[in-house]
């Protein structure tokens, strides 16, 4: 495909790119185009990771983008070419991050750096965990905030500032050895003010308010248990308040999961909006839990797929070690601890991932399939040599090497399409032996999943992952930053556009929610079509021919098929999958959902009086990706 054949983007497809993806050209008042984006991948995997493409290779991999049969990562199309790579190297470009919570400091300031520079993180606080944790010091009293250089603290204008200040905190609440050491003053007047310029990332600044407002919420946590021990729903409140924070900081992913015990009541209560009372922070996590069999489950857990409240999902962690796809247990994972947030990627402690995309529908044969495969895996492979700032992270991503080659698309594929995946994943688990080898590399401990796929796979217009069409007509909803000049684009164009809700009900004028029409071709699988059993059923396929991290499925459901859900559950859960969520297709209660089920005539209606946006000469950076706004695209 030349730079002047038509890209086929979905109806939403360019809006979303401009948006997510392209950064600003330096010395123009204009953000890339999608070839100029490419390009610059390119030029990455040849002056930034050292892939070693041919000519021919490259040419072919541009064609394959250009065409929308396949990417890499959202955060390699944001990322890769940048200083910010050449500075930080592996976390910069890597989509998933895990940690166990286990000791009182390192774990949340790990998490808050990742977060700040655009992984989701998952995060485990299952009891034998968090026990691990001392008692808050009965003298640590919050840190206070003055205003002069005779601060104790002065926390720094930067992502490493910010974390230190976090730490410091932290470190006098758990560590300090007396009351003199329980307690410091710090200042904030350095940080740059609200509205200025942040270059790395793109957008503006937040100011030092959320920063310090996160900072006291977490204080107040640990002081109501001084001389005490933290609970897992302490930790979960302190995590959920550090991605609050970083979103208030401008890096708008900060998804997370969190994964606590099955029988945990004050865990599973925690999202019980149907409840009240609940802080609006908890909205920034998926929360599961871990459950290797489902017996184990408290009866508030089933209680959340009831309505009114948001449903856990389910991790199987044993699962997980002992079996790569279903049925073979040659490639055991057995330093997995938790998952990323969208939970196809199971990690170590503070491991990383990172992913590339392939657009099943749109690819048309089986050699074009394999070629597209081992193109993206040479650059997810050369990607996880780079450098890391967290020693921890760098020995353990090298050690497992681990990728996730996902599908999406999946149910607009053929049967033949489809069929391609079992010998394609077993011919690149023989390529990764050689290549490996080659490179003096470790081999991959895990290779291919299937992810929801939320943001890029709008790009051409694909179902999401293995998800069924929602539905053959819809509002599709996509959150932009209030201060984008992207925001008067879409309202020359005729959509709606309206301030965010949060979960509390109250309006968020920092984001906006902009509205467009959205349909899926005719004979597409939509989700009426399917059962839950149906969907579980398919997400033990591609399980077993495809991916070998996990399939990650929100599962639509309705109230009726809850019986059924359970029965299946305890006869296939246990040795069949490793994670699984669930949300009621509709009545689930969330405040301007991704996606609204409409008729076919209130879908030309809106068509009607919009234009659909094929060109943006100027838009701001909008540092979004496929986990904006703390949860998952389905989810």
């Amino acid at each position: 495909m030349s730079i002047e054949q038509e890209i086929p983007w979905s109806t939403v497809g360019y809006l979303t790119y401009k948006r997510t993806y392209a950064r600003k050209v330096p010395g123009e008042d204009r953000t890339e185009e999608l070839p100029e984006t490419i390009d610059r991948v390119l030029a990455s995997c040849r002056d930034q990771l050292n892939v070693g493409f041919t000519t021919a290779e490259e040419a072919r991999l541009r064609d394959y983008m250009l065409s929308l049969k396949c990417s890499v990562a959202g955060r390699f199309l944001w990322q890769m070419g940048t200083a910010t790579v050449d500075r930080l190297g592996l976390a910069s470009l890597q989509n998933c991050a895990f940690v166990n919570v286990d000791t009182p400091v390192r774990p949340f300031c790990w998490a808050m750096d990742m977060m700040a520079l655009g992984s989701g993180v998952g995060f485990n606080i299952q009891r034998k965990n968090i026990d691990k944790l001392p008692a808050v010091r009965s003298w640590f009293k919050a840190p206070t905030r003055v205003y002069h250089a005779g601060a104790d603290f002065i926390i720094p204008d930067s992502r490493e500032g910010w974390v230190r200040f976090l730490g410091k905190t932290l470190k006098a609440a758990f560590l300090s050895e007396d009351p003199l050491h329980g307690t410091f003053t710090y200042s904030a007047q350095v940080i740059r003010s609200k509205g200025s310029p942040m270059l790395s990332f793109g957008g503006t600044a937040s100011g030092p308010e959320d920063l310090c407002w996160g900072v006291e919420q977490i204080s107040k946590i640990l002081l109501k248990r001084a001389g005490r021990k933290i609970r897992p729903i302490d930790a979960l409140d302190i995590m959920n308040i550090i991605a609050h924070i970083i979103v208030a900081g401008n890096v708008r992913r900060s998804a997370q999961i969190a994964i606590g015990d099955p029988d945990d009541v004050e865990y599973l209560l925690a999202k019980r909006w149907d409840i009240g009372g609940l802080p609006a922070w908890r909205g920034m996590s998926n929360n599961s839990v871990a459950c290797d069999d489902i017996s184990e489950l408290h009866d508030y857990f089933w209680q959340t797929y009831e309505g009114g409240s948001e449903p856990y999902g389910l991790i199987n962690l044993r699962l997980s070690r002992e079996v790569g796809r279903l049925g073979e247990t040659k490639y055991p994972d057995l330093s997995v601890e938790g998952f990323n947030p969208c939970g196809e990627q199971g990690l170590a402690n503070m491991e990383t991932c990172c992913l590339a995309e392939l657009f099943l529908p749109n690819i048309e044969s089986l050699g074009e399939f394999a070629d597209m495969t081992e193109l993206l895996y040479r650059i997810c492979k050369h990607s996880l040599m780079l450098p890391s700032h967290h020693p921890e992270t760098e020995a353990i991503v090298r050690k497992n090497m681990r990728m996730g080659l996902g599908l999406t698309g999946v149910l607009q594929a053929s049967p033949e399409q489809r069929s391609w995946a079992d010998p394609v994943y077993l011919w690149l688990r023989e390529f990764d032996k050689r290549y490996s080898a080659q490179h003096c590399m470790n081999r991959s401990v895990k290779l291919t999943t299937v992810k929801p796929s939320g943001t890029l796979s709008l790009l051409p217009g694909v179902t999401p992952g293995i998800h069924p069409g929602f539905a053959r007509f819809m509002y599709r909803r996509i959150r932009i930053a209030s201060d984008s000049p992207l925001v008067d684009v879409v309202k020359a164009h005729g959509y709606p556009v309206e301030y965010q809700v949060g979960l509390d009900g109250q309006q968020d004028y920092g984001t906006v929610v902009a509205t467009f029409p959205f349909s899926y071709p005719e004979g597409t699988v939509l989700a009426s079509e399917l059962s839950a059993i149906d969907q579980l059923k398919l997400v033990r396929e591609l399980q077993t021919t495809w991916s070998d991290n996990s399939v990650s499925c929100t599962v639509y459901y309705k109230k009726e098929e809850l019986p059924e859900v359970r029965e299946y559950l305890e006869k296939y859960y246990r040795d069949n999958h490793k994670t699984v969520s669930f949300l009621l297709h509709t009545g689930h209660g969330f405040n301007q959902a991704p996606f609204e089920e409409i008729s076919e005539e209130e879908f030309n209606a809106l068509l009607s009086v919009s234009k659909v946006i094929t060109s943006v000469n100027v838009a701001d950076f909008d540092s979004n990706d496929e986990c904006a706004a703390g949860a998952c695209p389905i989810r």
